[in-house]
């Protein structure tokens, strides 16, 4: 069968690409943007690309056309598909009908960590020699694919409340029919398709609401959002994670880099890692409690998650040059932020960190995050807010609010001269966009040289 993909370089769809082709399928596909890591994982797949929406492209028709979800009406593609008939799907109805009938889903949804805490998942079943199917929206180190069939009953899938397409505008993991679900947190995001945080909490009910008795809820203490989804009506049992939960952990370095992870008041063993910050210890612990449920004694996810080796764009090294380091992190919301470089801030201790800033995402062009962007980047030196050209909102006047010294830049030479003056041996810096930052990474690590 010819599928053809609408928007295939989103991670969601990228990953789905990689699925339809596992299962046989021909599959072309096309973007607005084709940009790594997403268009060279494609590529290495033989997925033939198209940039842009040119109609030409579905002539002669593909058997099915999937429409991501950044695709609207007055696209020239999809008014070309409506128009002439052809049989569309969303990305998540093909993955439901397609690759999770019959599969004992674990499905990890949240506003923050949903990439990293999936990947955590698909490698600790691995390690236990589960082999899992899994959909990720990112590059997980372990496996070096975002997705793969998996030739046993269990999928792993990174599980987003952005809606399904433009002609469905529930949320994509209302497909997912999971049997374990990580709920990590819950806070405003996707300011473009919710008008408030109650918003979102519905979306999070319609997904407890398809989870079965015999399945299991993991969500941590601390989240006063997500015990309101719970209060709407819960037919599953729950596990607790956090403070007074029955997943606890002992900090045995303040970086996050050490913990002993409790299950109901007994020690489990201790987890050492690359990784830093509370939010990864969070995440490890709902991992855990979901591995416990397919059958992962938590020892043995403990020795997994030792041997975790994070996601692509999360806080990866990407250039040491003169003795300084780049770190490319996909963090896009004022919590993740912070979280992040307060992971760092502690690993560094005194060190120079220079953060490097794009408000790329949806939320962050309208605005909706920008009183919580002062207070987000606390634990770093410096920080380069980049304004693109069609910023609707005075990112000067944030930058002015912050307690650390703040410069807005327009363009990425401004930025790469800006931390060329700065920079020392030993410097941290680290750049934040949920996008490609036109190549800013290497841009900036040559120009160090």
């Amino acid at each position: 069968m010819h599928i053809h993909i609408l928007g295939i370089c989103g991670t969601f769809m990228g990953s789905m690409a990689v699925l339809a082709k596992e299962l046989g399928h021909h599959v072309t596909g096309s973007d607005a943007n084709v940009y790594p890591p997403m268009s060279t994982q494609l590529q290495a797949q033989g997925i033939e690309l198209t940039q842009g929406y040119d109609p030409a492209q579905l002539d002669p028709a593909p058997d099915l056309v999937v429409i991501g979800n950044a695709m609207s009406r007055g696209n020239p593609a999809v008014e070309y598909v409506l128009n002439k008939g052809l049989p569309y799907v969303s990305g998540p109805q093909w993955l439901a009908d397609h690759v999770l009938q019959n599969r004992w889903v674990l499905a990890v949804a949240g506003t923050h960590g949903k990439t990293t805490t999936s990947s955590m998942l698909a490698w600790v079943l691995e390690h236990a020699g589960m082999s899992p199917g899994f959909l990720i929206g990112g590059v997980p180190q372990n496996f070096s694919v975002s997705a793969r069939l998996g030739d046993t009953p269990f999928f792993v899938i990174e599980a987003d409340e952005y809606d399904s397409a433009f002609f469905d505008k529930r949320s994509k993991f209302v497909h997912y029919r999971p049997r374990t679900a990580i709920l990590n947190n819950l806070e405003f995001d996707h300011a473009d398709i919710f008008p408030d945080l109650p918003a979102i909490e519905r979306q999070f009910h319609h997904l407890v609401r398809t989870i079965p008795s015999e399945g299991l809820v993991i969500h941590p203490t601390t989240e006063p959002a997500l015990q309101r989804v719970i209060e709407m009506g819960c037919w599953t049992p729950v596990q607790t994670t956090g403070a007074g939960g029955q997943w606890q952990v002992k900090l045995l370095s303040e970086d996050g880099s050490k913990f002993e992870v409790m299950f109901e008041g007994v020690a489990q063993g201790v987890v050492e890692w690359d990784m830093t910050g509370q939010h990864n210890v969070a995440n490890a612990l709902a991992t855990l409690a979901a591995a416990r449920h397919v059958g992962v004694v938590p020892s043995m996810g403990i020795a997994a998650l030792s041997a975790f080796k994070s996601v692509k764009r999360r806080m990866e090294k990407v250039a040491e040059v003169r003795g300084i380091t780049i770190y490319d992190d996909f963090a896009h919301h004022p919590t993740a932020i912070a979280t992040t470089l307060d992971g760092l801030r502690k690993k560094i201790g005194d060190a120079p960190l220079i953060a490097i800033i794009e408000p790329r995402s949806n939320s962050m062009k309208l605005g909706a995050h920008r009183d919580g962007l002062p207070e987000s980047v606390v634990d770093a030196d410096q920080v380069i807010w980049y304004a693109p050209a069609n910023l609707g909102w005075d990112l000067a006047g944030t930058a002015a609010l912050c307690t650390v010294p703040s410069i807005v830049s327009d363009s990425l030479e401004g930025i790469i001269e800006r931390v060329k003056s700065q920079a020392q041996p030993g410097t941290h810096v680290v750049i934040m966009s949920n996008g490609g930052f036109g190549g800013l990474h290497g841009k900036l690590a040559e120009a160090l040289q």
